[in-house]
């Protein structure tokens, strides 16, 4: 079973232009300029241009002609590509199509996904939040919000048994750098075409890739709370490089947090770093049966464990050891006081794991970690 990953771009409407009709000479200049566009942002002449090429994708897709197909999209030349030319009528592999949030990227997005679906591919679309290349700051928020999609969606369909790749030939040029650099951590193959006329398809094998970990061991604990939003002073971050860093002002002195880069190598070797022992963070205390509690967790549960801890270190920081806030900043944490037990509360972990806690000087005491009604049972 394949994972295919598709950065969508704009051919499907750029290629559709007559550039023989000079009312249509200006198009392409129109789709440029609104290329960032959300569709409330649009004047009535940009979008009936979008949908006047939009309704004669649709109709040249009708026709089915593999040809044709590949000529007018370059994300689908990758995929036929990816199907030596004949997409398969009887698969179960699943398509997703990245696309920008901008109305060109929506329009473009949705015209593929309904062709795929009509060839009876399982395909989804993911758009990463403010993805676009109107200014830095957006193509940066749309990038991690990316990589966070990736973590979430891609290591666990490889486990399974999914060959993943990643087809960049569709897409803007900016996000497809950052993909392929994603696609060495995520990807088992990255594929291009060639820029010629046999459009010969490129494919560019997983390679074994070592991550050094020796800065972020040094400042774990430092990473694990930007992870959860915690910004810091530059100086508090010197000994770590500058492209894992993103910097802000803020009325005078400049903070530092995770850049795409940084949550990029963290998410990568986060499983490995946290697992083993509690990372001492500010305003919170492990009692010793907290500690004993903990000794037998797997990765996974350690990870949780301390992704979560983290976000409510972050939270009573921000709130001053304000606890009545604690549920507004930590989104599903549930957290709650027990009946008839002065001060002794309880917070989620997972769906069924529960840790226990006592309130003390504007921080938390923890006490237990385990099942729900083992931790209700003797909190």
């Amino acid at each position: 079973m394949r994972f295919v990953l598709s950065t969508v771009g704009t051919s499907i409407l750029t290629n559709l232009i007559d550039r023989g009709n000079p009312t249509e000479g200006t198009w392409f200049g129109t789709l440029r300029d609104s290329a960032n566009l959300k569709q409330d942002e649009l004047t009535p002449d940009t979008e009936t241009v979008i949908n006047t090429l939009a309704d004669r994708a649709l109709e040249q897709l009708l026709e089915n002609n593999p040809q044709t197909n590949c000529q007018i999209s370059a994300e689908l030349n990758g995929i036929y590509g990816i199907y030596n030319g004949q997409l398969p009528t009887d698969n179960n592999d699943e398509h997703y199509l990245i696309c920008t949030d901008t109305a060109q990227g929506q329009q473009t997005g949705g015209l593929i996904k309904n062709f795929l679906e009509s060839q009876g591919f399982k395909v989804d679309v993911f758009t990463p939040s403010q993805l676009s290349t109107q200014n830095p700051e957006s193509f940066t928020t749309g990038t991690r919000d990316l990589i966070k999609w990736l973590e979430d969606n891609v290591p666990w369909r490889r486990e399974s048994g999914y060959h993943v790749i990643f087809n960049l030939v569709g897409g803007f040029k900016s996000l497809q750098g950052y993909m392929n650099t994603f696609g060495a951590f995520y990807a088992d193959e990255v594929v291009y075409i060639f820029e010629a006329p046999t459009a010969d398809l490129i494919k560019i094998p997983r390679l074994p890739i070592q991550i050094d970990t020796t800065i972020i061991e040094e400042y774990l604990t430092e990473f694990a709370l930007m992870d959860a939003g915690k910004l810091y002073p530059i100086e508090e971050l010197e000994g770590i490089s500058e492209t894992l860093l993103e910097f802000v002002e803020d009325d005078g002195p400049t903070y530092g947090g995770l850049s795409a880069w940084g949550e990029l190598l963290w998410h990568r070797t986060k499983s490995d770093l946290l697992s083993g022992k509690l990372l001492p963070f500010q305003r919170l205390a492990y009692q010793q049966s907290f500690i004993n509690d903990c000794q037998n967790l797997n990765n996974q549960q350690w990870t949780k464990l301390q992704e979560t801890l983290a976000k409510i270190a972050v939270a009573l920081e921000n709130s001053n050891g304000n606890i009545s806030q604690i549920n507004q900043q930590v989104s599903g944490l549930n957290f709650e006081q027990l009946t008839n037990l002065n001060n002794i509360c309880t917070f989620r972990i997972t769906q069924g794991i529960r840790v226990s806690c006592e309130i003390a000087g504007g921080g938390l005491t923890l006490r237990h970690y385990g099942n729900h009604d083992d931790v209700y049972d003797n909190p």
